[in-house]
This record gives structure tokens, sequence and C-alpha cells, in this order.
């Protein structure tokens, strides 16, 4: 991913954020009055608008730094979802069972994480890029694997490698779990800050966007 900063937005400010995923619909009314809808975007796309978390003085010159440092628009960053951190409830430690990531054929030794939403008519699978390092838990066919001496997981890509000798036999379930943060960059190049309103309650906007890897 060009462009982009491994490093994370400052969580405290994260936590009070207000957002969530977006989707693009178009939706036509036929003249008999019934509706054809489609979607233009295979994939949902979240936002947020970080200036709700912004609770203090101090935290406001702290994203005004990371704001600068980003040079607004132009570079991506790390940004944790309170509402979706992981890869099972948001309030349980990842297991290695929480999701399927692949199946064995024997030979192939590399598989991307993944987070499956719904079950039953129309399951979303998303990406996972941008796992938390040291939190991602691998099984095989029902086999908890070490880290580091059966597999590895690159943070930066969320592609999981089995080392030579641990690679999926046939027909095996992959399955993980992890803790994640979102690709994202700012959605504007103008931090606008007003500190008579800040004092007054008023928050300055802070619009953020997911990158799609």
């Amino acid at each position: 991913m060009p462009s982009f900063h491994e490093v994370l937005f400052p969580l405290d400010v994260a936590l009070g954020a207000a957002g969530g995923p977006e989707r693009v619909t178009e939706v036509v009314t036929t003249a008999s009055g019934r509706e054809e809808r489609n979607t233009r975007r295979a994939d949902s796309r979240r936002r947020w608008d970080a200036g709700y978390g912004v609770k203090s003085l101090r935290a406001l010159h702290e994203v005004l730094a990371f704001f600068e440092e980003r040079r607004g628009r132009l570079h991506g960053f790390r940004w944790r979802d309170p509402t979706d951190p992981s890869s099972g409830a948001p309030d349980a430690a990842p297991t290695p069972f929480d999701q399927r990531i692949g199946t064995g054929d024997g030979t192939t030794r590399a598989f991307q994480l993944v987070k499956t939403y719904g079950s039953h008519f129309a399951p979303y699978v998303r990406t996972i890029a941008k796992p938390v390092a040291g939190s991602v838990r691998v099984a095989v066919g029902g086999v908890v694997m070490a880290e580091g001496t059966a597999f590895s997981c690159d943070p930066a890509s969320g592609r999981v490698t089995f080392a030579e000798g641990h690679v999926p036999p046939a027909g095996a379930t992959i399955t993980a779990g992890f803790r994640f943060d979102v690709p994202v960059r700012f959605d504007t190049d103008f931090l606008e800050i007003n500190l008579t309103h800040f004092a007054a309650g008023e928050i300055p906007r802070i619009p953020i966007i997911e990158i799609h890897p």
C-alpha cells in the first residue's frame, strides 16, 4: 500500500469517535412502482469523525501533530475501531477458531486473514490487512499452531505464511483469531480548529476514511 505509515492514531481519541460502515446502493423505482436495487461497490467502506473523541486541549494538539506528520490526506495510517477491533466479540479475547481463512491443499503456504460477517443469506467476507502484531493465533484442522515455529504473520499485510514442514495438508480447515486495525487516511487537507468553540463545548470535525488494500 503506497504512502502508508504503520503508526496508530491516538487511541484515546479514537475511542470517542463516531462512524461506521458505508455502502453505495443504487435504487431505481420502475413505472409499476417496483424497485430495482444494485450495489456499486462490493466492499463496504468505513468512515469516522474523530472530533467527537477530542475531550481536552492536549488531545487536540496530539491530533494536530499527527495530522501534520501525515501531511493531511497524503499518508495513510492505522485506526483502531472500538466497535469492531477483533476476530470475535469486541469484549472477548481472540481464539484460534474464530474465523475460517482457507482450506489446505498440501502445497499453498500463504493465506490472507479475513473476517466473515453474517452466516445465512449472503455472508460478507472482509479482508483484514492490518492485524495487531503478536495477536494472531492459528489452527489447522483444529490443532493450534505455534507462531514463529509453524507460521508467521505479516502485520503490514495480514498474510499468514506457514513454515516448511508445517504446510496445511489437503482438506484441512485453517482458522485464525486476531486483533486488527483498519488502514485509513484523513479525509481532509484542512483541519479547522476554533478554540473559542472548543472551550464552549464544540469540537472540531476530523474526518477519517478507510483505505482499501
